[in-house]
Order: structure tokens, then C-alpha cells, then sequence
């Protein structure tokens, strides 16, 4: 089978940052699934490791990322039971397992769900990564529900992006949230707008613009940009007793010690800690991905797909990366098979 991968790390502008290669296909045992891919998508996490991963060292075999994919179930391990051979999927992968830009993947089906019957190939592939992160920052770390929660706040910071733009229709249309989202160019608030956001302000004057829309603070509030550029603004910004997810690291240690006085919860987000711990709960995320596709085929929910390359090549996924290391792209890129 043709898997695309890199020997080491190298600018996207580079000719071999992706090579084209052969590799068997493998196959599955205990509760792996075998795959036949048919679309993936590209996330900031896939150019962040293909920029660190292989840095001053060339690797003897091609590594292979990425995360995001729809396909079919080829065949399955023996100790599968929540799926069957010519089952559609989708899933957002596992950090610790070859990645999805390849003809045929491996993946645990306690992370996997049935595609939405009603969306295409692109359409769903845009959706398990940045939706299960959505989903597990308001629902497994706030704990929002919308008999108690109803009508209450939510900043999120970069409502644009791909976890951004579903985490707003989350928010809006399960929750029943307010949602102030972060951008700062015109197609991008149309984006936040279009998405179910209520008010958009400009996250480079962000206390200045919560204030000129008539906000003091919020009940809660979703990193998807950048911490450390941001706690200032969120300390003054998060109500007392409110709570504040990340998604996005912290390069310097940051301080907690500055939300002392309003008693307020800080929590991390990594979707992939069910899969990359083996947790009690990581069949959730199947239950979560199940969930979100009925919520698409009913219309509750819309994917968040902006752009699709059509192919499956180093060329292809080269200008996904270089689309996504812009910092401009409005929800997701997808490169459909």
C-alpha cells in the first residue's frame, strides 16, 4: 500500500518534508480494525510533530502521521464487537500508533465511530478530531449541562479555527450558551457568525472589545490559540467560581496562583489521553463520535469543512500543511482520496 511520511524534519517547502512510499498492508489482531481510508484532514497538532519529531536525525523508515479519517472496515481483530467488515467510520486516531495518511491504518474501534450517513467522505473527515476536543472541554472537563448551565457564557478563544468553529455550535445549539468567539478579520467573524456565535470581538484587544460589547466576564472560557498570549486577559475576563479550559500548552509556566481569589477551575484538554493512557472510559470517545454523528445527519450540527484537495499525495498533503502553517484557515482542509 502507498503510505506518505518524512525521515526528518524539514520546512513544508522542502521536497522530501512528505515522501511517497510502499509498506504492507497490516493486519488487524485483538481490537484493532483495518481501515481502507478514503478521505483524511489535517490538523495543527500534524505540522506541530512533522516540524519536532525528527528534528537533526534521519529516521530509517518514514514516519507516518495524522489523524483524522473516514474509510471502510476491511477486516477486523477477534476481539472486535462494536463493529463489522464493510462498516463506514470515522475517528480521530491515537498519538501513539502510525497515523492515517496512508491507504490502510490500524485503529482501536473504542475510538472509532460510524460515519454520518448523511455527510460525504470530506465532510466527515473534517469533523473527529476537533469535535471530540469540543466536545470533551465542555462536557468531560466543565461538566456543562443545560438544565443547570442554560443561558450562561462561554468565550472562545479562536472561534475560527477548526475546534473553534465546532465548539461554538456546541456551545450554542446543545448547551444553549451565550458565545462570545475571538477573531479578528472580516471572513473570519462572518465564519464565527454563520457557525451560531453571538457576539464576535477581536482577540487582539480582547478586554478592550469585551468591554466595548458591553461584557465584564464570562462563566467560562475555551483556549484553542494560545495561553500564555492570553492569561492576563482571562484571569480579569473568567468570572468567580468560573472555569477555563486549554487545549494548547503552555511554553512558560503559567500562573495559577492569579485565580486564587475568584475560586475558579482550570482544566487541560488532550483528546488523545484516553487513547494514549489505555483509560477505564476510552470506549467513550466511540459513544461521543456516535453521538456527533447523529447530530450531523439531523441537521443539529453542520461539518466545518472549508477546503478539500483532491488526491492522495505528498503534494496534497505538503499544501494542507502549508494552508494550515498560515494560520489562516477558516475551519478544516481535507484531502479526500
Amino acid at each position: 500500500m502507498k503510505a506518505i511520511g518524512f525521515k526528518t524534519s524539514l520546512p513544508i517547502s522542502e521536497n522530501e518534508s512528505f515522501i511517497e512510499f510502499e509498506t504492507p498492508v497490516p493486519k488487524p489482531e485483538g481490537r484493532d480494525l483495518l481501515v481502507k481510508i478514503k478521505a483524511i484532514s489535517v490538523n495543527p497538532v500534524d505540522f506541530k510533530i512533522r516540524q519536532n519529531s525528527a528534528k537533526d536525525t534521519v529516521l530509517e523508515r518514514p514516519k507516518v502521521i495524522g489523524w483524522d479519517a473516514v474509510g471502510t472496515v476491511e477486516a477486523i481483530g477477534e476481539g472486535v464487537s462494536l463493529f463489522k467488515t464493510g462498516d463506514e467510520v470515522y475517528y480521530a486516531g491515537d498519538l501513539t500508533r502510525s497515523g492515517s495518511n496512508t491507504e490502510y491504518q490500524l485503529i482501536d474501534e473504542r475510538i472509532v465511530g460510524l460515519k454520518p450517513e448523511k455527510l460525504t467522505n470530506a465532510e466527515a473527515a473534517a469533523m473527529p478530531l476537533t469535535a471530540l476536543t469540543a466536545w470533551e472541554s465542555l462536557y468531560d472537563r466543565i461538566r456543562i449541562s443545560e438544565q443547570k448551565d442554560k443561558g450562561k457564557s462561554v468565550l472562545i478563544i479562536g472561534g475560527a479555527g477548526g475546534v473553534g468553529s465546532i465548539a461554538i455550535q456546541l456551545a450554542k445549539k446543545i448547551s444553549g450558551l451565550k458565545v462570545i468567539a475571538t477573531s479578528s478579520r472580516a471572513e473570519t467573524k462572518d465564519w464565527c457568525k454563520a457557525m451560531g456565535a453571538d457576539v464576535v470581538v477581536d482577540h487582539k484587544n480582547l478586554v478592550e472589545e469585551m468591554r466595548a460589547a458591553g461584557l465584564k466576564d464570562v462563566d467560562f472560557i475555551l483556549d484553542f490559540v494560545d495561553l500564555n498570549s492570553y492569561w492576563d486577559d482571562v484571569v480579569e475576563l473568567i468570572k468567580p467560581q468560573g472555569h477555563i479550559v486549554s487545549i494548547t500548552g503552555s511554553a512558560t509556566p503559567i500562573a495559577l496562583n492569579k485565580l486564587k481569589n475568584k475560586s475558579v477551575t482550570f482544566s487541560w484538554e488532550l483528546m488523545y489521553t484516553r487513547s494514549m493512557y489505555q483509560t477505564d472510559d476510552m470506549e467513550q470517545q466511540h459513544h461521543i463520535l456516535n453521538e456527533l454523528a447523529k447530530l450531523l445527519d439531523n441537521g443539529t450540527l453542520k461539518t466545518t469543512l472549508n477546503q478539500t484537495l483532491k488526491g492522495f499525495t505528498a503534494e496534497n498533503l505538503k499544501e494542507a500543511h502549508r494552508l494550515l502553517e498560515s494560520g489562516k484557515t477558516i475551519g478544516k482542509v481535507v484531502i479526500e482520496y
